[in-house]
């Protein structure tokens, strides 16, 4: 199926537009200067009429066509810059791959040091990185304190899905807690239907939780043993270590001080290996620790290839090409053609005298 679009790979049309008039009306400001700078140079030699007919050969036009060859080779860098795209054809794209849904516990507990720079933050930079080795796979992101959330819905978009990822923060969480069988719950609704699903097929799906399991308020493991019993696997990771390490408390993020408790000792949150292998177990998954020196991302990779790939659906897009290089071609042959224009008459036609 043809079809024609056109659009810009480095930036908006608006801004473009921008570019092209801000380049305009400096190169038509510093030529209207240059033009002043020259008469008043003339007028201090003498009368401007007589020093005129002293230098016949003197054009008047050809500064100005030489400025506008000069605007033109602006105006294409400009757009070349801007890389022109024009979409001429539409092809369909077979997808095969699973559905995972990742649950990321924001609980205060992950801000402590124990895995660093800490928890939450190695836990973003595990999920980035399986992001980028994804093919076809469909992710979605829940995150979860006392309450669970979908912050981003289940899709091939890698991009948004790292664009939500880096905008998570334990300050989003309206109560504390660490409610993971709410979150495995709400995965289990979240994997949703695709309109590219063929019908009666259904894709392999997964569920992992990374938290360090402190604080835990709720039934996760009879919400891993429902997900299992719909043919859904819950794998866990296990983010902090089992010595623990204190919570740091931010304002304005500056570091003030430590979490404490009603004795005024600091507040040492453990992770609670043996809840997340008991979550892993009743969900048919696997249970990966983290530590300072790995997270545990080839093993739960490795699991992940073991699922089998379904064909989940034909992706529709369109294939555009670069058209830079015609607006690069352009310009040079402009700033060429100026190149070559001389400011002077030419001979042959100085002696063609249509009024005379």
């Amino acid at each position: 199926m043809e079809l024609e679009q056109l659009r810009l790979a480095n930036m908006e049309i608006t801004d473009m537009l921008l570019v092209l008039s801000g380049v305009t009306i400096v190169m038509l400001v510093l030529f209207i200067l240059t033009l002043r700078w020259k008469k008043n140079a003339i007028a201090s030699f003498g009368d401007p009429r007589l020093i005129s007919a002293l230098m016949p050969d003197v054009s008047s036009g050809r500064p100005i066509l030489k400025f506008f060859l000069l605007l033109f080779a602006a105006w294409a860098l400009v757009i070349g810059i801007a890389n022109p795209q024009i979409g001429s054809k539409i092809e369909e794209v077979k997808r095969e791959g699973v559905d995972l849904m990742i649950a990321l516990d924001l609980s205060k507990s992950m801000l402590a040091e124990d895995i660093k720079p800490n928890r939450l933050e190695r836990s973003k930079q595990a999920i980035s990185k399986l992001i980028d080795k994804l093919k076809g796979d469909r992710i979605g992101l829940i995150v979860f304190g006392g309450e669970a959330f979908v912050q981003l819905p289940i899709t091939t978009d890698y991009a948004a899905a790292k664009l939500f990822l880096s905008t998570v923060g334990t300050d989003i969480m309206p109560s504390p807690g660490t409610a993971i069988g709410d979150a495995i719950e709400l995965g289990l609704t979240s994997f949703g239907k695709s309109d590219d699903l063929e019908e009666g097929v259904e894709t392999n799906k997964a569920i992992i939780v990374i938290t360090d399991g402190e604080n835990h308020v709720d039934d996760a493991i009879e919400a891993a043993e429902a997900a299992s019993d719909k043919g859904v696997v819950v794998h866990t990771i296990g983010m902090g270590l089992t010595k623990g390490g204190p919570i740091p408390i931010y304002r304005n993020g500056i570091q003030v001080g430590y979490r404490k408790d009603k004795e005024g000792n600091a507040i040492i949150t453990k992770l609670n290996e043996t809840m997340l292998q008991q979550i892993a177990a009743a969900g048919d998954g696997t249970y990966i620790r983290a530590n300072n020196l790995q997270t545990g991302l080839s093993v739960l990779f490795t699991e992940l290839n073991k699922m089998e790939k379904v064909k989940f659906g034909s992706k529709i897009f369109t294939d555009y090409e670069d058209r830079f290089q015609y607006f690069l071609a352009l310009a040079i042959f402009f700033l060429i053609l100026e190149f070559f224009v001389a400011e002077k008459k030419n001979k042959y036609l100085r002696k063609i005298k249509l009024f005379e």
